[in-house]
C-alpha cells in the first residue's frame, strides 16, 4: 500500500513509519525534517499548520494520522488536497471525562477529563472535525503506549532506578491500575482495520490485562535482571504524586473488547519491557523529557 504518516521521526508515528516500511510497504512522512528520518521512507518537509501545496494532488491508500493534536491540525490536512482511501486517527483515551463509569466504553459520552484538560479537549475536537468530514474514517483511542522509541521519562525512570540499585518510592500503596498498548500492536491493529474494513469507526485499544503501580514497576525492574526495594509513600503526606513518580494519580481502565474480537492477542507487557529496555539501555538520549523525579526524590523523599 501507499502510505501517508504523519510524524515519522518521534515515538509512535517512528516506530510506525519503520514497520510498515519493514512490512514492504510505501510510507511517506509528513513532518518539518528536524530529527533524521526512517530509513526508507519518502520525506515531505512542512510543518502540519503551513502545509501549502506539499501534499496537494497527492494520493494514497491510506493515511495514518498520528499527530494531529488539535481541530486546526486534523482541518489543515483535510483542507490540504491530498486523497486518500481510508484514514486511521490515533486519538486519546482523554477523550473521556474521569467521572464515566468505568471502564470506558466507545458509545459513553466524550467530554473534558480534569485530568488531562486542554490535551483531552484538543484531541476530542480533532475527533469531531474529522468524523464530520470523513464519517468513514477511523478512530482509536489508546491508554499509555509503550515500546521502542518511547521518548516520555515513564519506563526509561524505572529503568533507571533499577540500573542505578535503587529502592523506589510508591506513590500510596501502589494497587493503582494503568494499563498500556505496545506500539507494535498498535500497527499490528492498523493493519486489521485496514484489511478487514470493520463496520465500527471508533475503537478503544489497549492491553485487555491492567497491572498495578507496583506490577508495572516489579516488570520494569526485572526487565534490567533487578528485584525492586519498595519506599512507600504515603498519600497523607499531600506529596505531589507527579514530582517523584511519572503518573498522574488518576486510574482508568478502557473497555477493548472490540479490538479484542478483532485482534485477540497482544504482546505481553513483561516481553514488551524487556525490549524496551534493551533499546533504552543503548540509547539513553531517546528522552527528550527527562524529568527531574530522582533528583526531587534524593531532596525530599530519601
Amino acid at each position: 500500500m501507499k502510505l501517508l504518516v504523519t510524524g515519522g521521526t518521534t515515538f509512535v508515528s517512528r516506530f510506525t513509519a519503520k514497520y510498515f516500511v519493514r512490512q514492504g510497504h510505501d510510507v511517506t512522512v509528513l513532518n518539518r525534517g528536524s530529527r533524521a528520518q526512517v530509513e526508507g521512507v519518502t520525506h515531505l518537509a512542512a510543518d502540519r499548520l503551513a502545509l501549502g501545496e506539499t501534499l496537494r494532488g497527492k494520493s494514497f491508500d491510506a493515511v495514518l494520522d498520528i499527530t494531529a493534536y488539535t481541530a486546526e491540525h486534523m482541518t489543515a490536512l483535510l483542507d490540504s488536497g491530498v486523497k486518500w482511501t481510508d484514514y486511521i486517527f490515533i486519538s486519546s483515551s482523554a477523550v473521556y471525562p474521569e467521572t464515566n463509569p468505568q471502564p470506558f466504553t466507545e458509545s459513553q459520552f466524550c467530554g473534558p477529563n480534569a485530568v488531562w484538560g486542554d490535551y483531552g479537549t484538543n484531541k476530542l475536537a480533532a475527533e469531531s472535525v474529522l468524523q464530520k468530514r470523513c464519517p468513514q474514517a477511523y478512530v482509536l483511542r489508546p491508554p499509555y503506549f509503550y515500546g521502542l522509541y518511547e521518548n516520555l521519562y515513564r519506563e526509561g525512570f524505572v529503568f533507571d532506578c533499577a540500573m542505578q540499585g535503587r529502592p523506589f518510592y510508591l506513590p500510596g500503596n501502589g494497587e493503582m491500575k494503568l494499563q498500556f498498548f505496545h506500539v507494535g500492536d498498535l500497527c499490528r491493529f492498523i493493519e486489521i482495520l485496514l484489511e478487514r474494513h470493520p463496520a465500527d469507526r471508533i475503537f478503544n485499544v489497549g492491553n485487555p490485562e491492567t497491572v498495578t503501580v507496583k506490577e508495572w514497576v516489579t516488570r520494569c525492574y526485572e526487565a534490567a535482571g533487578k528485584t525492586p526495594l519498595f519506599v512507600r509513600v504515603s498519600r497523607e503526606r499531600h506529596i505531589p504524586q507527579r514530582d517523584y513518580f511519572c503518573f498522574h494519580d488518576y486510574e482508568y481502565v478502557l473497555d477493548v473488547s472490540k479490538q479484542c474480537a478483532l485482534m485477540p492477542d497482544t504482546l505481553p507487557l513483561a516481553e514488551g519491557l524487556r525490549e524496551e529496555f534493551d533499546w533504552y539501555r543503548k540509547n539513553p538520549d531517546s528522552v527528550y523529557y527527562r524529568k527531574p523525579y530522582i533528583a526531587y526524590i534524593d531532596a525530599h523523599l530519601a
